[in-house]
């Protein structure tokens, strides 16, 4: 089976621009307000620069075809990606809590507060939009490295509207302290999503199988096609990147004629592909009577 890869940069550079523009805004409104956590927004985004230029080299990797060396493709360069973009959302996270506790323990006024959240709801809205487009895309082009890069920049989402109402809050209370406290809280919680991504990716590179309810609909179309003569074993998958892959060993009578057994195996195979349009579905025929039919029934 094969399937058309589609160009996924288009959405890497879509990435690059949103941080190159939030960079310039969040650091525009950090010197305008002197606020530790605008600081540390901004100091998220240079993450997110770097994140996506990563993200970038990854799709142009995954998107090379099958060559001598990488006969199942290079899709799984994508799982390094999401990888590093988990690292980096840890050192975001660390650097936030750096100055929040220093500020914590050193508070200082803001200035032109106003001014500073207009400047962070612009940049907020910008990586909004942009992280909705590429979950979409991640989701319909099956793409770690875009949904990766999306959560990443909804965490930006997330660590800006924290910061907006710490700010707001001190804006209105006068307690300055507000400032440090939203930011660590915000700290935290990017720290658990780069903790998510880096799980996610290891699955990813140890070859994890598809989600249970596939496999469970996989084994529902073999049993239909079990009988006396026709039986299945060493039925497994496993999840590449964008690409997905079912084996499995189907067991007929050794009096049957190639052809025959073929056929079937084919027809098998055209129905798993009738509902599972991009998997790469790899069948092997065995005699049903030779006992050394039975030595890789442990992989079922």
């Amino acid at each position: 089976m094969t399937s058309t890869r589609v160009d996924l940069t288009k959405f890497a550079w879509l990435s690059i621009a949103a941080a190159l523009a939030t960079i310039a805004l969040k650091t525009w409104a950090w010197l305008v307000t002197g606020s530790v956590g605008l600081l540390s927004d901004a100091a998220e985004s240079v993450v997110n620069l770097v994140a996506a230029i990563v993200a970038l080299i990854a799709l142009k990797v995954a998107a090379r075809p099958a060559d001598k060396n990488h006969h199942f493709g290079h899709s799984k360069a994508e799982y390094f990606s999401s990888a590093i973009e988990g690292v980096m959302i840890f050192v975001a996270a660390a650097a936030i809590l750096v100055f929040a506790i220093q500020r914590l323990l050193a508070p200082r006024p803001l200035e032109e507060i106003g001014l500073g959240l207009v400047i962070s709801v612009i940049a907020a809205l910008i990586n909004g939009a942009v992280a909705l487009v590429l979950l979409r895309a991640g989701r319909r082009y099956n793409s770690i490295t875009l949904r990766a890069d999306a959560h990443h920049l909804m965490t930006d989402v997330i660590t800006s509207a924290g910061v907006l109402v710490g700010i707001a809050l001190v804006w209105a209370t006068g307690w300055v302290r507000l400032d440090p406290i939203v930011a660590i809280l915000v700290g935290l919680n990017i720290l658990w999503t780069g903790w998510k991504l880096v799980s996610e990716s290891s699955s990813g590179l140890m070859d994890e199988s598809l989600p249970k309810e596939d496999n469970d609909r996989l084994r529902e179309i073999l049993a239909r096609h079990t009988t006396d003569e026709v039986q299945f074993h060493a039925f497994r998958t496993r999840v590449s990147g964008a690409r997905a892959f079912m084996e499995m060993h189907m067991l007929v009578p050794g009096a049957w004629t190639v052809q025959r057994g073929h056929d079937e195996l084919e027809d098998i195979v055209d129905e798993i592909r009738g509902e599972f349009a991009e998997l790469h579905v790899i069948g092997h025929l065995e005699p049903i009577e030779d006992p050394r039919s039975y030595d890789d029934e442990h992989l079922d």
